[in-house]
């Protein structure tokens, strides 16, 4: 008779995606994991596979509360322009030790860029909802004059993203709050309607 599980999967789940989040993939080792999880060996195997197929879990939990993050903040505001500054500058924590994490699916990208097919799945997953709500915000911008009614919006959602994950990894490098807000700036005034 197989014992019932004595912990909580997905506080488990939690604790390794941090330490994913902070190492990668390649420098997180099984003992780490185990020691954050605080499970054993046999309870990770028989609860979440081996590490890779643990990776992808948290890898799509992480990016699917990021997305959500990040369109709550695209639509905070009643100014579509104002919206896209909001999830721009959200990704700038206050907090030195989490602005050095960066983001963690911008570090999968980093650290595995295209040669794994189900890293390239999540990532068209996620984007494609980002990217979706992201062009639905500057077209809105656009129609309210915001933004110039001749701008690419396809572009400019590129350039966007483009923008967001430079921040990820200069945030990651270092760089300080003052810096990724001004780099922040720059780009919106790019956008903006003159």
């Amino acid at each position: 008779m197989a014992r019932p599980k004595e912990f909580d999967r997905d506080a488990a789940l939690e604790r390794a995606m941090s330490v994913f989040w902070s190492k990668g993939y390649a420098a997180t080792s099984t003992e780490d994991l185990l020691k954050a999880m605080r499970i054993g060996r046999q309870s990770m195997y028989d609860t979440f596979g081996d590490k890779r197929r643990l990776y992808l879990e948290a890898l799509e939990r992480y990016q699917g509360e990021s997305v959500a993050g990040n369109i709550d903040r695209l639509r905070s505001t009643t100014s579509p322009l104002a919206g896209i500054e909001a999830l721009v500058t959200g990704l700038i924590p206050a907090d030195k030790a989490r602005r050095e994490r960066g983001c963690m699916g911008v570090g999968a990208i980093c650290e595995f860029g295209r040669a794994d097919a189900h890293l390239r799945e999540l990532r068209a997953k996620f984007g494609n909802i980002l990217h979706k709500a992201l062009i639905e915000r500057l077209r809105a911008a656009q129609a309210v004059g915001e933004i110039n009614k001749s701008m690419d919006i396809v572009r400019a959602a590129r350039f966007v993203e483009t923008t967001m994950q430079g921040l990820q990894v200069a945030a990651r490098a270092g760089a300080n709050p003052e810096e990724l807000r001004a780099t922040t700036a720059f780009a919106i005034a790019g956008l903006r309607n003159r």
